[in-house]
C-alpha cells in the first residue's frame, strides 16, 4: 500500500490549527519541518533530530506534513485541508502561502526511513520521550519515561508548545490530583501527567483520532486504568472539580472556554495553557485575568507562550 504524503507550506504561527486540520482528515500524527531546527545546537544524548538536509526545508515558513492511506477519496481530502486552511485567516492567524500539495511515497520506504528521526528527547527535568521500538535506559535516577509510538509521524514532543506543556507539569502536577487534558491529541500530556503522580486523568478532544491515539499511547505506557479519555467539546458539560487542567491548543480556542476552566477547577486549582503564539500571548492573559485568575508564571520557547494560571482561595 502507498501512503499520501499532504504537505501544507504555511508559517509558525498557522502549525498548530493546520496540524488539527490534518488530524481531523485522519492524519495519527504530523511532521513539522522548520528551517530553524537546521541551526539548533543540539545535545549528543537527547538531540532528536539527526543528519538534517537544507534542501527538504523551505527558505521561508514551515512545511506540515501529514500521511494518509492512498484512496480514491484524496482529491476530495485534499480539496477540504485546502479550504479549511484557508478559512484560518479568518481568525486573524497568519497563514502565509498555505499552498498545499501531495507526493506518493511507497510503504517500505516510508517504514525504513522515517523512524531515523524519532529518538529518545528529554522534555522537562523528569520526563523524556522514547519511541516504542528504541532501547533507552534512564539517565537519572528520578526520570519519567514516556514511551511513545506515532504512528505515521515523527517529533512527537519536540515541537515548544509540547515541551512547554510538559515542562509546566512537571513543575505543578502533585501526587493525588484530578487533572484534566483538554484537547489531549496524541495523549502525551495526559500520561507526563500520570507518571508525575497524578491520579486521575480525564482526557477530552472533539476529534475520534485523538481519542483512539491517546488510548492507544496510554496503554502502552500501562496507564489504561488511570486515563479516561472522551469525545467531548472542550470542556462543555463535564461537571468536574479538578486540580489542574491543561489545554495545548489554538490561543482563540482557549479564551473560549476560559470560562468553563475556572467552573471545573478546585480553589487554589491551576490552568496549563499552551499553544499560544506571542502575537495572541495578550489577547489570553487578559482573558484569564478578566476571569478571575491569578497568572502564576509565563513562559516562552522560541515564538511560543505558555501561561500558568491559579483559581485563588476564596478569603
Amino acid at each position: 500500500m502507498n501512503w499520501i504524503e499532504v504537505c501544507v507550506h504555511a508559517t509558525t504561527e498557522a502549525v498548530e490549527p493546520i496540524a488539527n486540520i490534518l488530524h481531523e482528515h485522519g492524519a495519527a500524527g504530523v511532521a513539522i519541518e522548520d528551517p530553524l531546527e537546521i541551526m539548533k545546537e543540539r545535545n549528543s544524548i537527547f538531540g532528536e533530530i539527526y543528519a538534517l538536509n537544507p534542501a527538504d526545508y523551505p527558505a521561508d515558513g514551515v512545511y506540515i506534513k501529514a500521511y494518509v492511506p492512498e484512496s480514491d477519496e484524496l482529491e476530495n481530502l485534499v480539496s477540504s485541508v485546502r479550504s479549511k486552511v484557508t478559512n484560518l485567516a479568518g481568525f486573524g492567524i497568519d497563514i502565509g502561502r498555505a499552498d498545499v500539495t501531495t507526493n506518493v511515497i511507497d510503504e517500505e520506504s516510508w517504514a525504513t526511513a522515517w523512524k531515523q528521526y524519532y529518538k529518545p528527547i528529554q522534555v522537562s527535568e523528569r520526563i523524556t520521550i522514547v519511541p516504542e521500538w528504541e532501547t533507552y535506559e534512564p539517565v537519572k535516577k528520578d526520570e519519567r519515561i514516556i514511551r511513545m509510538d506515532p504512528g505515521m509521524a515523527f517529533g512527537t514532543g519536540s515541537h515548544p508548545t509540547t515541551m512547554l506543556s510538559i515542562q509546566a507539569l512537571d513543575a505543578y502536577t502533585k501526587p493525588g490530583d484530578t487533572v484534566v487534558d483538554v484537547g489531549c491529541g496524541s495523549g502525551v500530556l495526559s500520561i507526563a501527567a500520570a507518571l508525575l503522580g497524578a491520579e486521575k486523568i480525564l482526557a477530552f478532544d472533539i476529534d475520534d483520532v485523538a481519542i483512539s491515539s491517546t488510548n492507544q499511547n496510554a496503554a502502552l505506557n500501562g496507564l489504561d486504568q488511570v486515563i479516561e479519555a472522551k469525545n467531548n467539546n472542550l470542556l462543555k458539560d463535564v461537571g468536574i472539580e479538578a486540580d489542574l487542567i491543561v489545554s495545548n491548543i489554538l490561543a482563540e480556542i482557549i479564551v473560549q472556554f476560559i470560562e468553563d476552566a475556572w467552573n471545573s477547577l478546585k480553589e487554589g486549582g491551576l490552568f496549563i495553557t499552551a499553544g499560544i503564539i506571542e502575537e495572541r500571548y495578550e489577547m489570553v492573559e487578559n482573558a484569564l485575568i478578566a476571569a478571575g485568575f491569578l497568572i502564576v508564571a509565563v513562559n516562552r520557547q522560541e515564538d511560543w507562550v505558555s501561561i500558568i494560571a491559579q483559581k485563588p482561595d476564596r478569603p
